[in-house]
């Protein structure tokens, strides 16, 4: 019925995805590494901004290509939410560098927010595990952004001096991971032009009926 619905009012697709370690932001890997292929059986699909492989978390995935491009674009300033796990205990300084931007030597990155954040709750075991020295501790970071240079938060964290050791997008805009285990995925319903104000609050996996978000959904042109 969803697909029927899509097919008759051009609706587009929105798949949100908790991506697990290790697994590519894409459909085929000639090296055979495990891809998005493994986890969601949807054609037609594709990853609006990627999370590299030795990170985890949310990616959103979409049939329409200006949807895609909206997400995925920092000229659009959708916000990142990262909870990032890095080793040894920041100082202020450092979060204040972290939120003035930082050169990481071929680009200067731009504001953003950072603040220390207790360990997540209901935080799943990483495989690999994480590799902890006794002599070092680690703390957890809120991160958000409004932009995805390659590999920036890592390399912002440690310009300031306190490497990532684990990296989780926990939302894109207001799409977040909530009731999302790593390797499960869901489809929201969009239809219309939802209400900006709204954002999406989905208490688990199997209850995302009627989910609205931010972005306006157009309809795709029939051919004639």
């Amino acid at each position: 019925m969803q697909r029927l619905w899509q097919r008759l009012f051009g609706l587009s697709r929105l798949i949100l995805f908790n991506k697990p370690y290790g697994v590519l932001t894409q459909f085929t890997d000639a090296d055979g590494r495990p891809t998005l292929a493994d986890y969601i059986p949807v054609p037609n699909v594709y990853a609006a901004g990627r999370l590299d492989a030795d990170s985890e978390g949310l990616v959103v995935l979409t049939d329409d290509g200006g949807l895609q491009a909206r997400i995925a674009s920092p000229r659009h300033k959708m916000s990142k939410l990262y909870r990032v796990q890095v080793e040894g205990e920041p100082t202020e300084d450092a979060l204040q560098k972290l939120m003035a931007g930082v050169d990481l030597g071929d680009c200067v990155t731009r504001p953003c927010q950072a603040r220390r954040i207790p360990e997540p709750a209901g935080l799943w075991e990483r495989n690999p595990p994480i590799r902890h020295r006794a002599a070092i501790p680690a703390t957890w970071l809120e991160i958000v952004l409004q932009e995805g240079k390659n590999r920036q938060v890592r390399r912002m964290t440690a310009r300031v001096g306190f490497p990532t050791l684990r990296l989780i997008r926990w939302a894109v805009g207001a799409w977040t991971l909530e009731g999302l285990a790593p390797g499960q995925w869901r489809e929201l319903e969009i239809s219309g032009q939802p209400d900006p104000r709204q954002r999406v609050n989905v208490p688990n996996a199997s209850k995302s009926r009627g989910v609205k978000d931010i972005l306006p959904i157009h309809k795709r042109k029939e051919s004639p």
